[in-house]
């Protein structure tokens, strides 16, 4: 008889079952050739002996690899190795076997992307974070969202239809977020013309699957949303930087470019641009319309926080303006609700946004339909409105109080221009000090830096003025034992 105390090693640390070691341990002895095809085991009895284990879980370990059909049990009689299986070559027995699995790579080649595009991870939280430009879930409207979702999960005549038509939205959150959008932002549109999508995000993705190649060329900000510009290149396409200024994008520049080489998009962020938060002037967006329409590119519009502006009424979207269709409009409500809440939208001629559709469908067939239903629900009964009303407020004083911590404490290592809107302060540090000193140095997590702009984002909408001050605090800090070092 082979020694089974040697061959099944049981971890009673293990938060794996003792029954389930057991079993593994002898699929794992069928598949190194140690056990062979109807070769006998013990009995029960026998081996929970051996194993110093109850009978009973012996007896669920067998029951478990006898409908998995590694085993054969005849009652009263013998357990043995199933005969069905292959003879496999023989391992050594006495040696443990070193079972990496997914320990090691693939061993073919496949497409790599950089992993490090959004700067410092934030697995590991520290007590205080300087977000990248989140909302403050303590003022959210979540509650009332997710007290109607649960409603609707409760309702039989919503769950019957909550998958239904969720490719492209379900009909109900579309019709509601056209009439909003009609409303707020002036587009000339219709419930076929959205899609709603996973957040802006995939609706960037999805957006240049179908518009760019290999042949491609694409006009983006410089600095850019890093993941924007990242899923542009994934597609072949040539992906050519335009510098942005206080001003936005600059489409002198863009001129320029369309009339040397054949430039089939545009991205562009118009309301608070990522991540410098500058706001393109009325001048570039009139010209940008216009070179659309003169060079026959499309303009990607990204607004994905249009809703904050503070010191006036937000500039309508360029996709108000008169283009053709040739403007693709995309916005999220995680900047609203919460970054959780995976709900974007794209607006775009019809027959594009049916082929956004069909590609959606091979990678992901819907979204949650009952969370689309409550939010269209937030949306009729005007709560989201409310929400925005209380938030702008808000934010825009988180926005103030933050701008005069910087001028009275961190005025001399960081330069800034106030943003018209948004939920971050994008700050630029003094050439004598660097952006890696500043992180080896500081206490805090700093979500979104750019080492090679020697800047970072500082998100305040989602901190209290409490929470700014210490926040302002520890860099100071930091920047003094910067100073320190040098001296």
């Amino acid at each position: 008889m082979l020694p089974f105390e040697n061959i099944i090693i049981i971890d009673r640390s293990s938060t794996t079952p003792i029954y389930r070691q057991v079993a593994l341990a002898i699929i794992n002895a069928i598949c190194d050739s140690v056990l062979k095809p109807g070769s006998h085991l013990p009995s029960s009895r026998e081996l929970s002996k051996t194993l110093s284990v109850h009978r009973k879980t012996v007896i669920a370990a067998y029951d478990e690899l006898q409908s998995q059909d590694w085993i054969t049990v005849v009652p009263r009689k013998y357990v043995a190795v199933s005969a069905c299986i292959p003879v496999l070559k023989a391992q050594k027995w006495s040696q443990p076997v070193r079972r990496v699995t997914y320990g090691e790579d693939l061993s073919v080649g496949y497409k790599t992307i950089a992993t490090d595009l959004l700067s410092r991870s934030t697995d590991h939280l520290k007590t205080l974070m300087i977000d990248d430009g989140y909302p403050d879930i303590r003022l959210s409207p979540i509650d009332d969202l997710l007290k109607t979702y649960r409603t609707f999960t409760n309702r039989k005549t919503i769950s019957k239809i909550a998958n239904i038509g969720t490719a492209q939205g379900v009909l109900k959150l579309r019709e509601q977020l056209a009439n909003y959008l009609i409303e707020s932002r002036g587009l000339a549109m219709s419930a076929e013309h959205l899609l709603i999508t996973h957040g802006a995000q995939m609706s960037i993705y999805l957006v240049a699957q179908l518009l760019l190649n290999e042949k491609s060329s694409i006009i983006v900000g410089q600095p850019n949303y890093p993941l924007a510009s990242q899923v542009f290149k994934a597609t072949g396409a040539e992906v050519i930087p335009v510098h942005v200024d206080a001003e936005g994008i600059d489409t002198d520049a863009i001129e320029a470019w369309c009339k040397v080489k054949n430039i089939e998009a545009i991205y562009v962020i118009p309301h608070h641009h990522y991540p410098t938060t500058v706001t393109l002037s009325v001048e570039r967006r009139l010209k940008l319309l216009a070179l659309a329409e003169k060079y026959a590119f499309i303009i990607i519009e990204d607004d994905y926080d249009y809703d904050y502006h503070y010191t006036s009424s937000p500039y309508l979207p360029l996709a108000s303006g008169h283009h053709r269709g040739n403007v693709i409009y995309i916005g999220s409500f995680s900047k609203i609700l919460d970054p959780s809440i995976r709900i974007g939208f794209m607006v775009a001629p019809q027959r594009f946004i049916e082929q956004c559709v069909a590609y959606r469908r091979m990678i992901d067939v819907g979204g949650d339909g009952y969370m689309q239903h409550a939010l269209a629900e937030l949306i009729s009964d005007g709560e989201l409105k409310r929400h925005l009303k209380k938030a702008r407020k808000c934010y825009r004083l988180r926005r103030d109080y933050l701008d005069q911590l910087l001028r009275e404490r961190l005025s001399s290592y960081v330069t800034y221009r106030l943003p018209a809107g948004g939920m971050a302060i994008w700050l630029r540090l003094n050439p004598e000090y660097m952006i890696e000193d500043l992180l080896l140095n500081c206490s805090l997590q700093i979500v979104r830096v750019d080492v090679e702009q020697n800047a970072f984002r500082f998100g305040f909408a989602s901190l209290t003025q409490i929470e700014l001050n210490q926040a302002v605090e520890e860099l100071e800090k930091a920047f003094k034992m910067i100073e320190l070092t040098k001296s």
